[in-house]
């Protein structure tokens, strides 16, 4: 399926911006090999910040859970080893990025994954015409289950890791690709809507010709 790991990332937050003071509450790191989840880093966060009561109402996260949680000194590290060098993928994925770098930079972590993949941006461009986008109803239409609780990170980053396999089986059953490079996606990524039919076909049929000339 992949030619390489992707690791598909969803972070529970106490707000939209980490240069607002928002922080991180939950993470869900599931890291895809071949063509299932081999791997998965999950912990709430105890970052020393009061969460909004329309947070633990959206998430269920209360104040108490993340007060006995592990310490962001411990679980940011952790989470920017497991990441490693691979690339990493996410719905709506310029958020949780940010999300990583900031809470990365406040203990002079860098991260070093290599590329990023937005779910959303790739399922907008790979399968058009779906009646939304959003994690949950774009997961229904596919008949893609949650096998947890919406608003969770690790049910949201199982199902967004099922969205990519499900777009890495179509990519493959649609050009002819045996694997799909981790480059690819956020190749897709980068092209305007109208460019990616025509750009899939060119790099599929290169590849075919290179695997061809090596056999």
């Amino acid at each position: 399926m992949f030619e390489r790991p992707i690791v598909m990332l969803d972070f529970e937050t106490t707000g939209l911006s980490p240069e607002s003071g928002d922080r991180i509450t939950e993470v869900a790191a599931l890291r895809i090999a071949g063509g299932e989840i081999v791997e998965r880093y999950v912990s709430l966060v105890n970052c020393g910040v009061r969460i909004p009561s329309f947070i633990t109402s959206l998430t269920g996260i209360t104040q108490q859970m993340v007060d006995s949680a592990p310490p962001a000194e411990d679980v940011v590290p952790e989470l920017i080893d497991f990441i490693g060098a691979d690339t990493l993928a996410a719905h709506n994925a310029s958020f949780d990025e940010k999300f990583l770098i900031a809470e990365g930079a406040r203990l002079g972590h860098d991260t070093r994954h290599r590329g990023l993949v937005c779910s959303v941006k790739l399922s907008r461009r790979v399968l058009p015409g779906m009646p939304s986008y959003k994690l949950g109803e774009l997961a229904r239409s596919l008949g893609i289950a949650f096998r947890g609780t919406a608003h969770r990170a690790e049910a949201d980053a199982e199902v967004a890791a099922r969205l990519l396999l499900h777009i890495g089986r179509h990519l493959g059953d649609s050009y002819g690709l045996g694997q799909v490079a981790p480059e690819l996606l956020v190749e897709i990524n980068r092209l305007a809507a109208a460019r990616v039919h025509g750009f899939i076909g060119d790099y599929a049929a290169a590849h075919k010709t290179r695997t061809g000339s090596h056999g």
